[in-house]
């Protein structure tokens, strides 16, 4: 097990140092000049120039990534160019709104998604598995963005049940939870079905496998079977996509973020790029692909805990 961890670790954080690297790269190639962006396209030529040096722009890039990486180890994210306000506290304000964001997201689509899984893999072949494999496959059909859209028209506008946008902070944490419950809702729809999926695709190959047929043997139903004993046996795709999904939802949400108005991560990158804020793309991507990468890291532990035979291996 010492071993395997020792695998996985050292693969975290060479992940980590080539993607910093990357994202530095990729974001200083990008065109247009954040000094020059700032002050306008009829800024004197020396105005520019104190600009650039002020926000460090002048500095070689070697010493620019050097710099950054550095600070980012310290937990100094660096300073934004447009605000004029320290990268960390913005992204610790932001994440306070996506990360719960994308932990209800995920809860109500892992429980949505479990019983249609067992329900589609205990009805095989009958209405019950047709009824959930057709709603499954409209629930990935369907654009996020627009079921988010059609959310609004119904629960905002016209049952006035729920705010159309806006987040109120978490002094009120009902209220709180309430205006985060159709962006969560919009997202977890499509993760649902795809976990849904899975989870009886895998459910169905595991009901060949001779412990299944001795369980059935034994007197079970096949639902109690699979319930009992398929389920853990099937968690190891089902763990990936919920690895997966996860960091879909606190990276990739930054329409469902744009639509319903919530001052998030996805809102803040959207905005920080438009005004060419550089330091603020660099630092909330590379913590993104930080959240995406541990989360994988979590997910291969998760893998040895259920799965006995790879701490064998290791």
């Amino acid at each position: 097990m010492l071993a395997y961890l020792t695998r996985r670790l050292t693969s975290l954080i060479l992940s980590l140092a080539v993607a910093s690297l990357e994202i530095f790269l990729v974001v200083e190639v990008a065109p247009g000049d954040p000094a020059r962006f700032m002050l306008g396209i009829n800024a004197r030529p020396d105005t520019v120039a104190a600009l650039r040096a002020e926000l460090g722009l002048d500095v070689p890039r070697v010493e620019r990534y050097l710099a950054w990486v550095g600070g980012m180890l310290t937990g100094d994210f660096g300073t934004s160019y447009t605000y004029r306000a320290p990268v960390t506290e913005m992204i610790a304000d932001r994440l306070w709104v996506s990360l719960p964001l994308a932990l209800y997201a995920l809860a109500l689509s892992t429980v949505l998604a479990f019983p249609a899984g067992l329900l589609a893999a205990a009805k095989r072949g009958r209405a019950g598995d047709y009824g959930v494999m057709a709603g499954t496959q409209l629930g990935i059909a369907i654009p996020n963005f627009w079921f988010a859209m059609l959310l609004v028209l119904l629960f905002a506008i016209n049952l006035g049940w729920f705010s159309a946008g806006g987040f109120p902070g978490w002094e009120n944490p009902a209220l709180a939870i309430k205006s985060l419950t159709l962006p969560a809702v919009a997202l977890a729809l499509p993760q649902a079905a795809i976990l849904a999926r899975v989870l009886r695709s895998a459910l169905i190959e595991i009901t060949g496998e001779d412990f299944m047929r001795t369980a059935r043997a034994k007197g079970l139903t096949r639902g109690q079977a699979l319930w009992r004993h398929g389920l853990r046996n099937a968690l190891i795709p089902v763990l990936t996509i919920l690895g997966l999904q996860f960091s879909f939802l606190l990276a990739g949400a930054i329409i469902i973020e744009q639509v319903f108005f919530l001052p998030g991560l996805g809102r803040l990158i959207f905005q920080s790029i438009s005004q060419r804020d550089l330091i603020v793309v660099e630092s909330v991507v590379m913590l993104l692909v930080f959240a995406v990468i541990m989360v994988n890291f979590l997910t291969d532990l998760a893998y040895a805990i259920v799965d006995p035979r790879l701490r064998r291996r290791a």
